[in-house]
């Protein structure tokens, strides 16, 4: 299988974390019901040094970094997982609204768990929209990012380019696609989905949150930039859902 050594990079842009928040320690626990046998106890010491964590519930709620939270992983060099959180100021985010940037990073598991992950992770964190997509293929994502000043050129593959993420008018639109791609129930109505006569397919694998929101994923195999069908599922999607970008206006 192509994906093996490939990791899982998951994204979810979330609202800007506040002084008593208890979402890191959700978003923990969440990534710990959805990969059995998990336990994220361990951080990073300044040194670069893996440091088991003391009562760690008790140090999420402080574990602040910057406006975001610090590192957690599970000491398992055969399937490291990773997670943890950083601030987007107002100055750079979608509406000037600042952010919570969700970072997690995991080898590549089965879809099932994958959607299991997926909506955990952005569930507790009062996701507006996010992604979980294989490293490649998020590489690859990047690079439909332009700005005529910052980032001039034409995105590869024929793709639509992408506006970056200060020029969307609203924290809930999202930047672009990626292989699951949450929703919330406000993300979703920004961009027009579900409408039943033009999304049965993506309905046919989707699933709907507790909250309301939506786990779509784009294909069923992990997305594979390198294959022909995935890229016009890419296509297809971008035409279907203008809003994505910023390429039109909600």
């Amino acid at each position: 299988m192509a994906f093996m050594h490939t990791p899982l990079t998951v994204r979810i842009h979330a609202p800007a974390m506040t002084g008593a928040d208890s979402r890191p320690l959700k978003m923990v626990l969440g990534v710990e019901r959805a990969l059995s046998g998990t336990r994220l106890e361990w951080t990073v010491s300044d040194a670069q040094q893996l440091v088991r964590i003391a009562q760690r519930d008790t140090w999420l709620g402080m574990a602040r970094s910057g406006g975001g939270f610090q590192l957690v992983c599970n000491n398992d060099e055969s399937r490291p997982v990773t997670l943890f959180g950083v601030a987007a100021p107002g100055s750079l985010g979608p509406g000037g609204h600042a952010l919570l940037e969700v970072h997690a990073e995991l080898p590549l598991v089965a879809s099932g768990v994958a959607l299991d992950l997926m909506e955990n992770i952005a569930e507790a964190a009062n996701g507006y929209w996010g992604h979980a997509t294989p490293f490649d293929a998020a590489v690859e994502i990047s690079r439909q990012v332009r700005d005529p000043v910052r980032k001039p050129g034409s995105p590869p593959r024929g793709l639509p380019a992408l506006k970056l993420t200060e020029h969307l008018l609203s924290p809930e639109i999202p930047q672009h696609l990626g292989w699951l791609n949450y929703w919330s129930d406000a993300a979703a109505r920004v961009i027009g989905f579900p409408d039943p006569a033009r999304d049965a397919a993506l309905l046919s694998r989707s699933r709907r949150t507790p909250s309301g929101g939506w786990v779509v994923p784009l294909t069923e195999a992990p997305l594979d930039y390198d294959n022909p069908e995935h890229i016009e599922a890419l296509r297809r999607a971008y035409e279907r859902f203008p809003v994505i970008g910023g390429r039109a206006s909600p």
